[in-house]
């Protein structure tokens, strides 16, 4: 379903609120989520992950888990407005810079890396695997290079209370493989 830039800035509003409340709710989410990984099937490759920022789930206890249990990670890197992300090797420690939008990246010298599966932050997911992301494509852009080059496994992480039935969608919006909450994961076909 098409909807117009209005209804969709009035629902990343609904949703950041929501998630803002489960986030003061359910502070140790997080660490359930390590819980759940293993339902995912996938034991091995090089996990992205993002470093939380507002009311995100803190996917740290699970970025520290994967790379105690030999995956490698590697961080998203904002290139500029209009393009997809870069990712670069991540070590738990490294220094990591300003980012825009208040993220936090790699610095410039960490290699370059193409990941077998990417977490992704969102705002609200749909049970057909639709995500709702903050409006900047980013992600969208990104799904749509690496599915075209190869295998993904695109996982969003979020509270399970951030389901809706249904997200309006636009052409370009690219859906997730499959969603982590602190309760389950949850794939997509």
């Amino acid at each position: 379903m098409k909807f117009d830039s209005l209804n969709k800035t009035k629902a990343r509003n609904a949703a950041k609120m929501i998630r803002a409340k489960l986030a003061a709710e359910l502070p140790d989410a997080g660490v359930e989520l390590l819980r759940h990984w293993p339902d995912i099937g996938i034991r091995a490759g090089c996990v992205a992950a993002y470093i939380p920022i507002h009311s995100e789930i803190d996917v740290w206890p699970l970025m520290r888990a994967l790379a105690n249990s030999g995956h490698d990670l590697a961080l998203p890197c904002i290139k500029r407005k209009g393009y997809p992300l870069d990712f670069r090797v991540y070590e738990i420690g490294d220094k990591l810079r300003r980012g825009a939008f208040g993220t936090r990246e790699p610095m410039r010298d960490k290699p370059l890396v193409t990941p077998d599966i990417v977490l992704l932050p969102l705002l609200a997911y749909a049970r057909d695997g639709h995500r709702l992301g903050y409006g900047g494509g980013f992600y969208d852009r990104t799904l749509q290079k690496l599915r075209a080059s190869g295998e993904i496994f695109a996982c969003g992480v979020a509270y399970s209370g951030q389901e809706v039935p249904i997200l309006l969608t636009d052409s370009y919006d690219e859906k997730l493989d499959g969603v982590l909450t602190e309760t389950g994961f949850k794939g997509f076909t």
